[in-house]
């Protein structure tokens, strides 16, 4: 940690917002409509979801931070100037939040972009600057939001990496937003590279259409046994849910965190690997890419527990095994569902420029994922056989809904306290986070800035490990948010995951060719 403090030091020169005066028009008078926003509703506060309220419980007190690399240098007036036009705009990113009497409510402010947007000068000519990247992400992760202002920031960095020539850093408080609506306004704010004029295009959900299936009757006896098999998943999903709350922990691990771990500074570091190889996997073995990330984070994290127990055993002076891990791992997965339909790029486009009446905030509920954590070296595709097993079962479960709803009527009737306990609980009892988010599928640009590669995270909660899985174009960004406290090699780490998808291509291929 003191050599990280150190490199942020070298590197940085000043930490102050540079002052930066925009004289379009436009921008003014989307000034000028923000203050009219906040007079118009001074006395008038919105109230805070139950999720709001639950991030922003002390164990549960999350922020989403995300790394935007641009393929050229961040031009911070072009980028005011496009903040000025649209997120401004948007009603949470121009409230505040505020206390009054124990209730807590978003309040309409005048934005200065001065105070959200900081461009630190730094040394362009510093040995690392990927390091240095690294170490001023960590950095923010200790300094809490400013509650006197809406709660996001973002800061440009104009340094060259092996992927990028500048990264740009969000940091938006949890109780804005979940993450799925986050990330979604952040692509609202974009355009195609190829058209200025044109927002992002994602991928579309493919939906089997079963009325024209000639042989409904089938169908239908195939929906009945569905539906009960939903309703028995359910019940041993919510009885499941509830030990875990009580009494139900995971093995300790190396990946497993301590009391007090969301406090600690987090190191957050990512890996660039091949969309096209995912969907490689995912064809010849007839899933879907949540199935091979999955099952990339069970054979990832079994390669490095094995390593981590067999460092720990040569310690001792045992004999070398090529097997190393304990038996009956129990290390399971928290996983944020998004349970309302996702507003859409254009509708928060016209929430920004229209007023439109798209819903936004946190709706959101709990599953638990278990990971499977063993060797599998003989027949790795067995890892994701696995993986689609368990993620079809949880498809058939309404365990989403019902922690949401508890969530919400906790919170309601009891207050957001116990709520926030009773999530705290939940997330401490198990190891670590998983997401995966579909991103644009061609260049996108941020405010005339083509974009090279997008990597957002979320820390505050009480795990040692976070893995994000964002996919951009043809690439897919493997985000590992962790405490260095517990894991102090997560490029390791993320060594492991990519080898790990290059196992499961050579194993698809070689059965293809034996085909």
């Amino acid at each position: 940690m003191l050599q990280s403090q150190s490199s942020l030091a070298k590197g940085l020169i000043s930490m102050d917002a540079i002052e930066i005066t925009v004289n379009s028009e436009e921008v003014e008078e989307a000034k000028i409509g923000a203050v009219d926003k906040a007079s118009a509703r001074k006395d008038e506060g919105a109230p805070l979801s139950p999720a709001s309220l639950l991030f922003l419980e002390p164990g549960t007190n999350c922020c989403i931070i995300a790394m935007v690399g641009c393929k050229k240098k961040l031009d911070p007036g072009l980028v005011k100037e496009g903040l000025y036009r649209n997120l401004v705009k948007h009603p949470r990113f121009s409230s505040k939040l505020v206390i009054n009497g124990g209730k807590k409510k978003w309040i309409q402010t005048q934005v200065n972009l001065d105070k959200h947007v900081t461009v630190p000068e730094v040394d362009t000519e510093m040995e690392s600057t990927s390091q240095f990247i690294e170490d001023y992400v960590s950095n923010l992760t200790t300094i809490p939001l400013d509650l006197s202002k809406p709660l996001w920031e973002l800061h440009l960095l104009n340094l060259k990496t092996r992927e990028a020539e500048a990264v740009g850093i969000w940091r938006i408080h949890h109780s804005i937003g979940d993450g799925m609506s986050l990330i979604s306004l952040l692509f609202a704010c974009c355009r195609k590279s190829s058209d200025p004029e044109a927002l992002p295009t994602l991928p579309k959900q493919k939906q089997t259409d079963h009325s024209r299936n000639p042989r409904r009757f089938l169908w239908l006896f195939s929906a009945v046994w569905s539906v009960l098999k939903l309703l028995f998943n359910t019940i041993v999903d919510v009885l499941h849910f509830v030990a875990t709350c009580i009494f139900l922990k995971d093995t300790k691990t190396p990946l497993k965190g301590s009391s007090g771990v969301e406090h600690n500074p987090k190191r957050i570091v990512y890996r660039t690997v091949s969309l096209d190889d995912i969907k490689l996997v995912k064809a010849a073995m007839g899933m879907t890419v949540n199935d091979v990330i999955l099952g990339v984070t069970q054979a990832g994290l079994s390669r490095y527990l094995n390593r981590k127990y067999g460092e720990v055993d040569r310690g001792k002076g045992a004999k070398q095994k090529s097997n190393q891990l304990p038996r009956n791992i129990r290390l399971r997965a928290t996983v944020l569902v998004n349970i309302r339909q996702s507003a859409g790029i254009q509708a928060l486009a016209d929430m920004m420029n229209k007023k439109s009446k798209a819903k936004w905030g946190n709706k959101i509920g709990f599953i638990l994922i278990p990971i499977t954590i063993a060797l599998q070296n003989d027949h790795p595709l067995d890892y994701l056989r696995g993986a689609k097993a368990t993620a079809d079962r949880k498809k058939l479960s309404l365990e989403a809904i019902f922690t949401y709803l508890a969530s919400k009527y906790t919170t309601k009737l009891f207050g957001s306290k116990l709520s926030g306990v009773l999530a705290y609980r939940i997330t401490f009892n198990t190891t670590m986070s998983i997401s995966n988010l579909a991103g644009p599928v061609e260049e996108i640009s941020f405010f005339g800035h083509p974009i090279a590669f997008i990597a957002p995270t979320v820390y505050g909660q009480p795990q040692a490990l976070t893995l994000h899985f964002q996919s951009y174009i043809n690439k897919m960004s493997i985000v590992a948010a962790v405490d260095p406290n517990v894991i102090p090699d997560p490029h390791l780490l993320c060594d492991d995951l990519e080898e790990s998808l290059k196992i499961f291509k050579h194993a698809v291929l070689t059965n293809n060719s034996a085909c």
